[in-house]
């Protein structure tokens, strides 16, 4: 075709779906010489919406393929629009990111506040898909002509005031490709500190809780908190730690989203400020592939109030990302680093998406985004998997789950026959 001469017409379908509609809407357009230059097609709740455009070579009859277009949507009972106009050639789209919005729930104000920004930055909105509705309602939106930086500064504002969650990460084939998640365990995985719940057995909770709070916060250097915790606990029969151990309970929604990453063959890490006494039995049950934490030291029978090796501190988790990163052979970039705490902060912002996961105020402002909604689940959202694809999966898959289970599994009891996992 002579590119000059080249005109488009567009076709806009709308009405009640069913099957077939595509294929004789194109049927149809099959009997003329046109050239489909683009095709979209959406269908929310029974009511679809399809648009192709084509291009024709000026002069061709394109008054006979709009009368076959309208024939076509009078005999399905459904809308139709068409309009002609001149194919120019469209700039290439640059600064391709995800945009996306976690709402519980979420309203058009927050819609419209997100939407808005997005203009004022000079971007597009060229696709929004739904990828849930429950237990969170999750929109993602394909934009470009945006710089990730301030679009993030400013979307993560309006986000607060929005009351969502809305996460900017960079469009391209790394989305697609095999992930490294390096997760904390206590109240991230795990509902809970298990310092404390050690501590409620000591007699000396309060205090505890006093100091974990403060670490957590940023307020104390995290090594010298551990220290001054752990000290608290000398003395205590070692089988206090089983006692814990029972009574864990899992994040809700997180053997779901271990067990749907690792079906895309993601790696899955813990690292915790915790102690292996309890991460051990996580490695089991999960089927997490890394994992590095302190260690109680017993002797006795009894916690000497000490903990062995070297301490996992913030530092700690960070290099325990990148070793098990090389270990993996899987680059930096590539990593996702999910917590809650002032000691996971290097992790989060040496990963290549840092997610704070209900975490204290100086970790929401430090991460890449942050998920405030109590389903971990909700992650794979972040990383492009629709909830349809999950229990889609988990239809075919006899030892699949409930999406976000509300009240979180308890751990099951560890077992150390066929462990795969390599500790940090």
């Amino acid at each position: 075709m002579d590119g000059s001469a080249q005109r488009t017409l567009l076709i806009t379908l709308t009405g009640r779906d069913r099957p077939g509609v595509t294929s004789r809407l194109f049927r149809t357009l099959a009997q003329f010489p046109l050239t489909v230059a683009d095709v979209e097609q959406v269908v929310i709740r029974g009511r679809l919406v399809l648009g192709v455009l084509l291009d024709y070579t000026e002069g061709a009859d394109i008054g006979r393929v709009w009368n076959a277009a309208e024939r076509v949507a009078n005999d399905l009972d459904m809308e139709i629009e068409l309009s002609t106009g001149r194919n120019k050639r469209m700039p290439k789209r640059t600064g391709r990111l995800h945009v996306t919005v976690l709402g519980h729930p979420l309203k058009p104000a927050a819609m419209a506040g997100i939407a808005g920004l997005i203009s004022a930055h000079g971007a597009n909105i060229d696709r929004i898909e739904r990828l849930a509705q429950n237990p969170v309602t999750c929109i993602e939106m394909d934009v470009s002509g945006a710089d990730p930086d301030a679009l993030r500064a400013a979307l993560t504002a309006e986000a607060a005031e929005q009351q969502v969650d809305v996460a900017v990460q960079q469009s391209g084939l790394h989305r697609r490709a095999k992930r490294l998640i390096v997760m904390d365990v206590d109240s991230t995985l795990i509902q809970g500190e298990v310092i404390e719940l050690l501590a409620e057995h000591a007699g000396c909770l309060d205090e505890v809780a006093k100091v974990t709070e403060a670490a957590m916060r940023g307020e104390l250097d995290f090594e010298g908190s551990l220290r001054e915790r752990v000290a608290l606990l000398a003395g205590l029969d070692a089988s206090a730690i089983d006692d814990v151990r029972g009574k864990l309970r899992l994040a809700a929604g997180a053997r779901t989203l271990v067990r749907t990453l690792k079906r895309l063959d993601y790696k899955f890490a813990i690292v915790s400020g915790g102690f292996t006494q309890v991460t051990d039995a996580l490695v089991d049950d999960l089927g997490i592939d890394y994992s590095a934490a302190n260690t109680l030291e017993i002797q006795n029978g009894k916690l000497t109030g000490r903990v062995t090796g070297q301490v996992i501190d913030r530092a700690g988790k960070a290099a325990a990302l990148e070793r098990f990163a090389r270990e993996a052979r899987i680059p930096v970039s590539q990593t996702v680093a999910i917590g809650d705490g002032a000691n996971d902060l290097d992790m989060l912002q040496a990963a290549g998406l840092g997610i704070a996961y209900n975490a204290k105020p100086v970790v929401r402002q430090a991460a890449d985004t942050a998920v405030n909604v109590p389903y971990l689940d909700t992650i794979v959202f972040l990383l492009g998997i629709s909830r349809e694809e999950v229990e889609a999966a988990d239809a075919l898959d006899p030892q699949g789950g409930d999406f976000s289970q509300g009240s979180g599994d308890p751990l099951e009891p560890p077992s150390r026959a066929g462990r795969s996992s390599r500790h940090g």
